[in-house]
């Protein structure tokens, strides 16, 4: 039985660095399965993602990675290495309904790549959709005068879930500067991509009174920058004339559910590689 395990990277670009990480990987028995890279000019900087599977009698993950270390220390990495273990997943939701339904129809299907472990809301809404697919929901009430306790039970939550990762699915709360850093890189939101062009209420109905041709989503990570964090995806669909605020909202949700499912999966199979303001996303 063979055990599989995946390395990201980013260090400067140099000679040498794909042979380095080759050579490690064969003088240990390990067969690549995947290999996925990216030189970055523009930056001087080069990225790398790599699959491998070893004899499930050879090293663990910590072995591999503190034998990785030497080699990452003289090519000044940054790395990752991952098991085979799918990330745990805590939601997060308000009132609306289609990203978390999206969510729960690739996650029973078997084709998110992670595993929901709980979904949390402000509301009480969606909790038959929730306990309907056998997760536990946990309602926590979000005011001004209760916000600090609200987001403090949350880092609880994620703690007591094992959460890797904590998916704002159409949830309707600004999360504070603290908690963003708290969970940087760890939290994934999805917004429709009107933003900033169209902020504040009804977004689309301000696309249909300017005669939008486009309606699309992003997916990013969540920053102290509202709405403005590192983007992993987005989804556009062509509209035109005939799509009333109605009919465009329901093209928008579509697009959310789009993105926001790729970003959850590329992000659960560690394709995402964080680099400042910005992702380089192996697909």
């Amino acid at each position: 039985m063979a055990r599989n395990f995946t390395l990201t990277l980013r260090c400067p670009e140099r000679a040498g660095i794909v042979h380095a990480v080759t050579e490690f990987l064969v003088d240990r028995g390990c067969d690549i399965v995947e290999h996925q890279q990216f030189d970055d000019n523009v930056r001087g900087q080069l990225f790398l993602r790599t699959s491998f599977a070893c004899s499930a009698s050879e090293r663990g993950t910590d072995e591999l990675r503190s034998e990785f270390d030497s080699v990452a220390r003289e090519f000044a990495m940054d790395f990752q290495l991952w098991d085979e273990r799918r990330p745990r997943i805590l939601v997060m939701v308000s009132k609306t309904a289609h990203c978390l339904n999206d969510l729960l129809f690739r996650w029973r299907a078997g084709n998110l790549d992670g595993e929901l472990v709980g979904v949390v809301s402000n509301h009480e809404d969606l909790r038959p959709m929730a306990e309907a697919a056998g997760l536990d929901f946990v309602h926590v009430p979000v005011t001004e005068a209760s916000k600090a306790a609200a987001e403090a039970r949350l880092l609880e939550l994620v703690e007591e879930y094992g959460a890797d990762l904590v998916v704002l699915a159409r949830y309707m709360q600004v999360l504070s500067d603290d908690l963003c850093a708290k969970l940087e890189g760890r939290v994934i939101n999805i917004h429709h991509s009107f933003l900033p062009g169209f902020k504040g209420a009804k977004p689309y109905h301000q696309a249909y009174d300017r005669g939008v041709k486009y309606v699309g989503a992003t997916a990013h990570y969540v920053t102290p920058d509202l709405d403005e964090g590192p983007i992993i995806e987005q989804e556009v669909l062509r509209v035109d004339h005939s799509f009333d605020p109605r009919a465009l909202a329901t093209v928008g949700r579509d697009a959310e559910a789009l993105a926001l499912s790729r970003a959850v999966r590329w992000h659960c199979q560690h394709r995402v590689l964080l680099y400042g303001r910005s992702t380089v996303v192996f697909r």
